[in-house]
């Protein structure tokens, strides 16, 4: 498992599950693939507890199963749980929007409009991994402005899983994401307009899920026989 590794932060759950998370959003651990502890603590070089409550976790956001009571898998890719994800995402932050755009100073605002801005510049690259990350940190400026303690806790349960999936069906970034969405979301946010900033964020998450579902219509039925 010649997985790279992280500098480890001061809590060594956090970390494993960190790892962990991230090596199977972005596919270097495949769908199906056993985690075996020995192999985990050589990697992480962490012993097995963080790694077991790490392993807890990321079952309960449905990144990876447990069979027979030992064998622990990475779960396959499934849309119809990253459906199910999306709403949830989407509602959360139109939530938090809501909550935040009260709250919002030019310094936050500074902060989107740098973030769309790496955003844009990743989808002129094509660089997935980029226009996500610039995605994530566009988003995040709402959700700590909201002051909601609970929002980061309830969108990790989530984000990860359809993160996942976004990787592993566009292998480009065609209509993933509208940097002119963003320009809206942040004018509405500068112009005080909680609910208008609220729906449009909402639609903006939304927009995935339409994605998603053309990927999975567009797919056969069937594989043909050799």
């Amino acid at each position: 498992m010649p997985l790279p590794r992280a500098e480890r932060p001061r809590s060594l759950r956090d970390y494993a599950y960190a790892q962990l998370r991230d090596a199977i959003v972005s596919g270097a651990l495949a769908p199906g693939e056993r985690l075996r502890d020995t192999e985990l603590e050589a990697w992480l070089e962490v012993s097995r507890t963080p790694i077991r409550e790490a392993i807890a976790r990321l079952e309960a956001a449905g990144l990876v199963h447990t069979r027979r009571a030992k064998e622990t898998v990475v779960a396959p890719l499934d849309a119809r749980d990253a459906f199910a994800a999306q709403r949830i995402a989407a509602s959360l932050h139109e939530l938090a929007v809501r909550d935040a755009v009260p709250l919002l100073t030019d310094a936050d605002l500074d902060a989107m409009r740098a973030a769309n801005a790496r955003f844009a510049a990743a989808l002129r690259e094509s660089d997935v991994d980029a226009a996500i990350a610039a995605d994530d940190d566009f988003h995040a400026v709402a959700v700590a402005a909201s002051a909601n303690p609970l929002l980061p806790g309830l969108l990790e349960q989530v984000t990860p899983l359809l993160r996942r999936l976004e990787r592993a069906r566009f292998a480009g970034l065609a209509g993933r994401g509208s940097v002119g969405d963003h320009d809206r979301i942040i004018a509405a946010c500068a112009d005080g307009d909680a609910h208008l900033a609220a729906g449009l964020t909402r639609d903006n998450w939304l927009t995935l899920e339409r994605l998603l579902a053309a990927s999975v219509t567009e797919e056969p039925d069937h594989q043909e026989t050799p």
